[in-house]
């Protein structure tokens, strides 16, 4: 019997308006509220409303003994649900109460800190924590980096939190002639690694509705099969997925509900599968070996890197300016200051600004709200700009006062 873990990805960001040039030092408003607030209900209404109540009908009906799956939902998701659609946030507090859900780690701005700035990402790291902790009673021990970003350095740094596993990308030029059905560790840190299976989880997150695709259409018997040619010691098939693949990515008049459900029904009802919680996974498999990823590796693109967020001079430049910004930031203890500095870090950002063409260019300019990379990137440093001249200010403000009481 096969065990499934089954992880979603939940997140969205405040997306920034058309921050123009003449717009710094005058307005401090850099979101677009009725963007976020139409994305954020739009999906609502096709994705989580109605996958969340498949789920809770699925581990009701067959217990969470042997259906479970796993959540991480970045702050800015779990921000906008409670500004925007506060009946998403009560439907996965539904899903909780059927002790069928995991809550996954992550950083609160589903940022790329990791990358830039120890302090930063742990105090992330941390917020988030304690959010969930806020919503869900429970405190996440497993870790999910944004977009799936792993490398050693990391791994320390989150086994040093007190994480026990961290959830990466089964990418070839890691694994080269292994396979990702098992489960592995870090080489530098006491940290279990699960490993996605890219090619089963992107049958269904990319491919599910391609009629180009030669196994189009994809149903559950055939879904089901492939599982069943996995060789019966590779035990462990990770799946992981953008929960927005149900009803936004993958409409609902494509089947993509009937298809999950019939085919999670049929893995359990014939005892070919059983799905588990990363906990439960690594309470009941044991590692095959240790693995060292000196540079970063990541879930995007073909390449498995950090190319999508940081592959052009824009993004570079844009990512430099940003971080330079943090000692001024640690300074401050305006709520506003610290609300902007967390949704500016947001991955989206740099994502937007990316040039790649071609198959992976396609992808990035489905989900770019933006006109053009470039367009992202004036907006973006815009403002920057006016939220550098806010720091100094401040900054200025503190160091008056602070003379003043000498």
């Amino acid at each position: 019997m096969k065990h499934i873990c089954l992880y979603f990805q939940v997140h969205q960001p405040f997306r920034l308006r058309l921050y123009r040039f003449f717009d710094i030092g005058i307005s401090h408003d850099y979101y677009h509220e009725l963007n976020n607030r139409t994305l954020l209900q739009r999906i609502a209404r096709k994705c989580y409303l109605p996958m969340n109540a498949l789920l809770k009908k699925l581990i009701d009906h067959w217990g969470p003994e042997r259906f479970s799956v796993a959540f991480a939902i970045s702050g800015t998701a779990l921000e906008q649900m409670r500004l925007y659609a506060p009946e998403v946030l009560e439907s996965f507090q539904a899903l909780h109460r059927t002790k069928g859900v995991e809550w996954i780690g992550e950083t609160y701005g589903h940022s790329l800190a990791c990358l830039k700035s120890q302090d930063e990402f742990k105090r992330q790291v941390r917020q988030h924590q304690e959010y969930i902790e806020k919503l869900f009673g429970v405190r996440p021990t497993i870790f999910r980096n944004t977009e799936l970003i792993y490398y050693d350095e990391l791994a320390r740094w989150v086994a040093e939190m007190g994480f026990k596993a961290m959830l990466a990308e089964g990418a070839d030029t890691l694994l080269g002639w292994r396979s990702s059905n098992y489960l592995y560790e870090s080489a530098v840190a006491p940290l279990k690694l699960l490993l996605r299976n890219y090619k089963l989880s992107d049958d269904v997150a990319f491919r599910f509705s391609d009629r180009r695709w030669s196994e189009w259409p994809l149903t559950a018997e055939k879904y089901a099969h492939w599982f069943s040619d996995i060789p019966a010691d590779q035990r462990l098939i990770n799946l992981f997925m953008d929960y927005e693949t149900f009803g936004e990515h993958q409409w609902a008049e494509t089947g993509i509900f009937e298809f999950f459900e019939h085919w999670v029904n049929q893995m359990i009802s014939e005892e070919r599968a059983i799905f588990l919680t990363p906990s439960r996974v690594i309470e009941m498999h044991q590692p095959v070996a240790k693995l060292s990823v000196p540079m970063p590796l990541s879930w995007a693109d073909s390449e498995r890197d950090l190319t999508a967020w940081l592959g052009n001079e824009l993004q570079t430049d844009a990512f430099e300016t940003l971080y330079e910004l943090e000692p001024l930031v640690r300074e401050e203890e305006d709520p506003s200051i610290q609300r902007d500095w967390l949704r500016l870090q947001t991955s989206d950002h740099f994502y937007y600004m990316c040039t790649k063409f071609f198959s992976d260019g396609d992808v990035h300019k489905y989900f770019n709200p933006y006109n053009s990379p470039y367009e992202a990137y004036v907006t973006y440093m815009n403002v920057l700009a006016d939220f550098r001249t806010r720091l100094r200010e401040k900054s200025a403000e503190a160091l008056k006062v602070a003379t003043k009481s000498l």
